[in-house]
């Protein structure tokens, strides 16, 4: 499938295509990246736009400023709007960076949201935070409408706008991002441009990015949501071009928020396992877990630490455990409960059963262990073994 990724422009109507890696790299600021890409089956034509010219599919533009889309607007409904031969609207995927993103919104309205698909990447939040439905992307713009968050406590909008809302690293900041104003215009364009990165990972399938339907990120990372049942026999949606396995459920259920986390730099994907651990302790404790996995002299760990654990007697637990990097086959496991208690007796913390279940992984086989007995702040390590 041969793509065009447009446009670099600020006025209305006067853009020429350009492949999407030569904007994300070049020195514009993110006010370069705020026009829609329309996608139709056909080649290019200047003028025309969304003539059938051939078998390929193609990434065409409309575009437009913040005061200046008004042209685009009316021929596109003008040549478009109601015309029985070329491209139907069916086939149209607009994809809207930051501000594009509601110039795509306005332009499926206008076509009585009967264009077929709208990719919002981070769509801009300044100006649109309060603005209702009609005046903002929303999920009545398009027969089916995903948007990506990365930035929404800066240049992106908060809250859900499609039917499916991704949120990489819960929507706000981004690995790998400056976090303080001496690093320059990367500290404030580097989460916003995220969005853009991250899609590109994964047209290009060079990143899986699974994301998990939640209420929150909070809760996703403490992991109450890392299965999903309604979507079987489909995996949990994956961010990327490719939405059909998802597309009707997501439509029955409305609006669904989905998050996932990622790494600094490419591929971006992270490693997910759910483990589910089991304790017999006389003790009531607290802690955090330390987790890694080994293949010979290779280490991957995953400190879950985003909130104290409980454990005390008979407790079931579960956890997400995600790792920078894939590791597989696994030989060995180490486990460490971290309580902070430094200068008391080392009471000893009793696992009757610890399963961990790879996540991206489905077809690898469960991993687990039995009856294991540590201390509080000691590292205990075993072979796992298939489960029951």
């Amino acid at each position: 499938m041969s793509l065009l990724w447009g446009p670099i422009c600020t006025c209305a109507c006067c853009c020429t295509p350009v492949q999407i890696s030569s904007v994300v790299r070049s020195s514009h600021t993110t006010t370069s990246l705020k026009n829609p890409c329309l996608i139709t089956e056909g080649h290019e034509h200047p003028g025309s736009g969304l003539e059938q010219r051939g078998g390929q599919s193609q990434l065409l533009h409309g575009c437009g400023q913040h005061t200046g889309y008004g042209c685009e607007h009316h021929r596109l409904h003008r040549e478009y709007g109601g015309r029985k031969e070329g491209a139907s609207l069916d086939s149209i995927h607009l994809i809207g960076v930051s501000l594009g993103a509601h110039v795509a919104g306005f332009i499926g309205a206008m076509l009585g949201g009967r264009v077929g698909r709208i990719t919002g990447l981070d769509p801009a939040g300044p100006m649109f935070a309060s603005a209702p439905p009609e005046e903002r992307l929303d999920p009545t713009d398009a027969q089916f409408v995903d948007v990506l968050h990365t930035d929404m406590n800066s240049f992106g909008l908060r809250g859900t706008h499609g039917h499916i809302d991704f949120y990489a690293n819960g929507g706000l900041d981004q690995p790998g991002c400056p976090k303080t104003i001496f690093s320059g215009k990367s500290y404030f364009v580097c989460d916003h441009q995220r969005s853009v990165f991250l899609y590109l990972c994964a047209l290009n399938h060079t990143c899986k990015l699974m994301a998990y339907p939640c209420s929150s990120y909070s809760d996703f990372l403490s992991g109450q949501c890392l299965q999903c049942e309604t979507f079987k026999p489909a995996s949990c949606p994956v961010l990327g071009y490719d939405m059909s396995q998802w597309r009707d459920t997501l439509l029955r259920l409305g609006q669904t928020r989905a998050y996932f986390s990622t790494t600094a730099e490419l591929p971006y994907s992270k490693t997910s396992y759910r483990v589910d651990l089991v304790t017999w302790n006389q003790f009531l404790r607290w802690g955090v877990v330390i987790l890694r996995l080994y293949n010979g002299k290779n280490v991957i760990e995953s400190q879950i630490d985003t909130k104290q654990l409980r454990f005390e007697q008979y407790t079931s637990t579960r956890l997400l455990a995600q790792f920078d990097e894939d590791l597989y086959p696994i030989q060995k496991i180490s486990l460490r409960i971290v309580t902070g208690n430094m200068i008391g007796p080392r009471y000893k913390i009793r696992l009757l059963r610890i399963r961990i279940t790879p996540l991206e992984n489905p077809n690898r086989p469960l991993m687990c262990r039995y009856d294991i007995i540590l201390e509080e702040n000691a590292e205990v390590s075993f072979k796992p073994l298939p489960c029951d």
